[in-house]
């Protein structure tokens, strides 16, 4: 099976072909200006209206934001952290069990969005997980490591 998957162990002494970019589709570097004031969502607000407004400007003006206040325990991001790592340690063969080249798929590892369709890949490979509603995805979540789903 063709993956694609750049965890697979392979060494390579060169970059293949198909991960690199036209230099007219690379990021210029030389445009990028510092940003000193990402924005800063915090979800303790008590002010829904308020909130959606800063929402939606931070994703006007910046396309991102950062969100603090969100209830997610320090404890629990580390341990989700190590398990999604004990996953991409995996042997190869236990995560073929997960690749898929379709980007319908609610659950699969993959290295692109559209490998059937890209002539350039990313230089990385993701798990795609569908989580809400829980029930009705996790049990498509990957078994191994055990403790992941």
């Amino acid at each position: 099976m063709d993956t694609k998957l750049i965890s697979s162990g392979v060494q390579y002494s060169s970059l293949p072909q198909n991960y690199i970019r036209p230099e007219s589709e690379r990021p210029n570097l030389s445009k990028v200006t510092t940003c000193k004031d990402i924005p800063i969502i915090d979800l303790s607000c008590t002010n829904r209206t308020q909130l959606i407004h800063r929402i939606g400007e931070a994703c006007r003006v910046f396309g991102f934001f950062q969100v603090i206040n969100h209830g997610i325990s320090g404890e629990s991001t580390e341990n989700m952290i190590k398990i999604a790592r004990e996953f991409f340690k995996l042997p190869m063969d236990e995560k073929l069990k997960y690749y898929s080249d379709d980007p319908t798929k609610t659950m699969r590892l993959s290295t692109s969005f559209n490998v059937k369709k890209e002539t350039v890949h990313n230089w990385r490979d993701y798990l795609r997980l569908h989580c809400h509603p829980l029930d009705k995805f996790v049990q498509d979540w990957p078994s191994s490591p055990p403790p992941f789903k």
